[in-house]
């Protein structure tokens, strides 16, 4: 089995429930842990790479990668095999790039994945207002999160600082209001959806 066609039948196969069984047998194979040396092989590696990651951090609700530390898809503990940071940073690269992710920091130790995009964010909200009824009314920020309204949600657990961009984007088009508490707990927002 090709290298190419390792990626694919595991890419394929992802799913929500079975991510962790399935990154295992993945890891353990031999050459996905260097860049390909054929630029044609290595336009798809990374093609490969970049849904694999997002899918994954998708599943697995991760918006931040540190490059430093351990990250299921890049090592795997059983074989003491890991990723190469050039490839990491190659891999994470390619998704900023495209706009799937930014780095946090000028020396790339640290990225954030966006599997949304900012605007889908803010559609998502505006759709989470709507389903749920909330036009006209004030939420925290932190009930926005992790509150019993987004349970089952993608929004809930979401990274603070991306829900507060994709808020910003819906303030800035008059969709609602944030509004400032004594503390970041008491961060609210009035829907006008």
């Amino acid at each position: 089995m090709t290298l190419l066609s390792s990626f694919l039948k595991i890419f394929i196969v992802l799913s929500p429930t079975r991510v962790a069984t399935v990154v295992r047998p993945f890891s353990s194979t031999s050459g996905h842990r260097s860049l390909q040396p054929v630029r044609e092989t290595r336009e798809k590696q990374i093609q490969l790479w970049k849904e694999l990651i997002v899918e994954f951090c998708k599943t697995q609700k991760i918006f931040v990668i540190a490059l430093e530390e351990d990250f299921p898809l890049f090592s795997n503990s059983s074989i003491e095999r890991s990723l190469s940071h050039e490839a990491r940073e190659t891999f994470l690269s390619a998704l900023v790039a495209e706009g799937r992710a930014e780095w946090m920091d000028k020396v790339h130790r640290r990225c954030l994945v966006l599997w949304h995009r900012i605007q889908d964010w803010a559609e998502i909200i505006l759709h989470f207002v709507r389903d749920n009824g909330l036009e006209d009314s004030v939420m925290t920020i932190e009930e926005l999160r992790t509150g019993v309204e987004s349970q089952g949600t993608e929004l809930h657990g979401m990274d603070r600082s991306v829900l507060m961009r994709a808020l910003k984007l819906l303030e800035n088009k008059g969709k609602l209001a944030i509004f400032k508490g004594s503390s970041t707990d008491d961060e609210g927002v009035k829907f006008s959806a």
